[in-house]
């Protein structure tokens, strides 16, 4: 019997708990549903992703609120996928930063992504009809860029590390505090998704550099905040092996002249015992192991997911 839709029936609300990570640095989680932050400057707030539409984003700032009546100077976008981003109108900030690259590809399939994502995980799609359009960055960098948070508060660090994720991944890293926003190039105790990813780049010298930086808490792009160096390593090291079991399964299949539908199987059934207990394992896996499977076949740069191609990809993988 063939699974429902990714998370089509998923319409249970997730507790979403606000959390106080260091003085004017805050995180927001919720079971395994997009992570949120915020970064306290002298005289501003900085805000790391906008969530999936600006009703959504005003509940979590109505609880920010609670908080700092700080005005919102810049609004970080780690990257394009739309459950991320098109709240943004809601924070009404000065500057919307993301990576160069980014805005790209908001360009190129903004808008196919947005009508994908909201047919795979409706729940997110809080008051969809108060999203205004497609969010552009107003600022763009291509390899770091570094805002001074003011008085005593030390810099936020924006970087890219290297492909991941996607082509544009950027983090947000508070060196005097060692606090590190990854996005979603890491997950901690939730699944990958990796439909747009560049999974070899991410396995090796992207999750490598991350590591190097010697984060004490870390907040990733779904699950539970890490904290202390063990958690932290362990977060980057399960992300890391989520990966590398999809490389290794799909890769021996194309070697043996196996089908994609072989390969998805091989990459569930070395998978599901340690992670499909996570939140949307089976959601994202289909989509996963298509990019895999693309990737090491020598498709470079990820094929655009539309809805349409959402539906045949999962009737195929997941029928």
């Amino acid at each position: 019997m063939a699974k429902p839709f990714a998370s089509s029936t998923d319409t249970a609300a997730k507790e979403q708990t606000l959390e106080v990570l260091a003085d004017g640095v805050y995180a927001l989680t919720a079971d395994g549903d997009p992570n949120i932050g915020a970064i306290e400057g002298e005289a501003f707030v900085v805000c790391f992703e906008a969530l999936a539409t600006p009703v959504a984003a005003r509940k979590w700032l109505a609880r920010l609120r609670e908080h700092t009546d700080k005005p919102v100077r810049y609004l970080v976008l780690s990257h394009y996928h739309a459950v991320r981003v098109l709240g943004a109108s809601a924070f009404d900030a000065e500057t919307v930063v993301s990576h160069e690259i980014t805005r790209d590809l908001i360009a190129e399939r903004g808008k196919q992504d947005w009508e994908s994502e909201f047919a795979r995980m409706p729940r997110l799609a809080d008051g969809a009809e108060s999203v205004p359009g497609l969010t552009w960055p107003t600022l763009t960098f291509a390899d770091r860029l570094t805002i001074d948070l003011g008085g005593d508060r030390g810099d936020l660090v924006l970087q890219h590390h290297g492909r991941g994720h996607t082509e544009g991944d950027i983090t947000a890293w508070l060196p005097r505090q060692r606090i590190l926003f990854a996005g979603d190039l890491v997950e901690a105790q939730a699944a990958l998704y990796t439909g747009d990813a560049f999974h070899r780049e991410w396995a090796t010298t992207t999750l490598d550099r991350l590591k190097a930086l010697g984060a004490e808490q870390l907040v990733g792009g779904r699950g539970a905040v890490s904290r202390g160096r063990t958690e932290v390593d362990a977060a980057i090291e399960q992300t890391r092996r989520f990966i590398q079991v999809m490389l290794d399964e799909v890769g021996s299949v194309l070697e043996r002249a196996g089908t994609l539908k072989e390969a998805f199987e091989a990459t569930h059934a070395a998978l599901v015992d340690d992670f499909g207990h996570w939140p949307i394992f089976e959601h994202c896996l289909p989509f996963d192991v298509s990019r895999v499977w693309d990737e090491l076949s020598g498709v470079e740069r990820p094929a655009i997911w539309t809805a349409e191609r959402d539906q045949e990809v999962w009737a195929q993988l997941q029928g």
